[in-house]
């Protein structure tokens, strides 16, 4: 099962108390204070893991609890500090207090650490109270408490290119022959549960092998979906930070026009989200090798024309116009960054 959202309750350390002693030595038998600091309890961290894609690894655990720092000692000996904890997350997940709803943070480059829970500071020992007036302290601080919090954690995947269509369009197919992913493939609806991420390398097709963009399926919509209905709708947020999307129509559905499939994906997104709705969306005709009437083509070719867009055909199955769309989205992304 794919986990994508979920609360987390975690505790930093207290810190460790102060100590009262007094230095007591065969040749000093009335020496001062020496009651050393308590320790600094451990804080806990959240730190961005690219090799995640999932926050599976908190299915079954959701509460953690940093150490304590040590109690101080005599000899003007410190306790020693609570051991941090350091909790990985995928690359594109964004923390919010839970109780406050305040966005923490969004956890975006790999290695980036972000403190949710603040370690309780020791207190002090006897020693840091002796004055003028009282050469013979007999009172030491406790430590502090370490920070409790709720954290809500959701994952936003990170890639170039969103997939966006019905079910059985051919999303999990273009994915598969575009990267090195192996989404399950089946003639049959619904056959992608859960979001895909591929990596198309433009060696793949010619290109040099530093030249590369991520792409990520979705499980397919169907109208209503913005309502709750089919799968889709509860991971459209892993395409909201996509810099384009493809949306893609089966040519070779004779059920459905092709502008009818545009317009119900249209509106659903639009439903979801104006972010989303409003990121430049290519039209891409799939199953072209299953096509039987040439007419839903052309009709194809006239929607994309009054959309000012090239229409765009590719054939999963014999590879027709794969390498043609690969470069198209990889040129547009190189320009759409400068």
């Amino acid at each position: 099962m794919f986990l994508d959202h979920l609360q987390l309750e975690v505790t930093a350390g207290h810190g460790g108390s102060g100590c009262t002693s007094f230095r007591r030595e065969k040749f000093a038998p009335e020496g001062g204070p020496d009651g050393g600091d308590g320790g600094l309890g451990g804080s806990v961290f959240l730190r961005a893991n690219r090799s995640l894609n999932t926050l599976n690894a908190y299915r079954n655990k959701r509460k953690f609890v940093a150490a304590r720092g040590g109690q101080g000692m005599g000899s003007l000996k410190n306790g020693n500090d609570g051991e941090d904890i350091i909790l990985d997350v995928p690359l594109g997940t964004l923390v919010k207090d839970a109780d406050s709803g305040e966005v923490l943070a969004e956890l975006m480059v790999d290695g980036e650490l972000l403190c949710v829970a603040r370690a309780g500071r020791g207190g002090l020992g006897n020693w840091h109270f002796k004055s003028a007036t009282n050469r013979t302290p007999r009172h030491s601080q406790p430590g502090e408490e370490g920070e409790h919090r709720n954290l809500d954690l959701e994952l936003k995947m990170i890639a170039d290119v969103g997939l966006a269509g019905f079910p059985n369009a051919g999303k999990s197919t273009l994915v598969s022959r575009l990267s090195a992913a192996r989404p399950k493939i089946a003639n049959y609806p619904f056959t992608t549960l859960q979001p895909q991420l591929g990596v198309v390398s433009m060696d793949r097709f010619g290109g040099s092998e530093h030249e590369s963009f991520v792409i990520a399926d979705i499980p397919g919509l169907i109208e209503g979906a913005a309502g709750g209905a089919g799968l889709g709708i509860q991971f459209l947020r892993h395409v909201e930070r996509t810099r384009m999307l493809m949306q893609l129509v089966d040519l070779s559905d004779p059920m459905q026009e092709p502008e009818d499939a545009v317009r119900i994906i249209e509106g659903e997104l639009a439903a979801f989200s104006e972010v989303l709705a409003a990121k430049p969306r290519w039209l891409v005709g799939t199953k072209l090798d299953a096509l039987q009437d040439e007419d839903r083509k052309v009709a194809f070719e006239k929607l994309c024309e009054a959309r000012g867009q090239k229409a765009l055909f590719i054939s999963g199955v014999t590879g027709e116009g794969l390498k043609e769309l690969a470069f198209a989205a990889f040129a547009y992304l190189q320009e759409e960054a400068k």
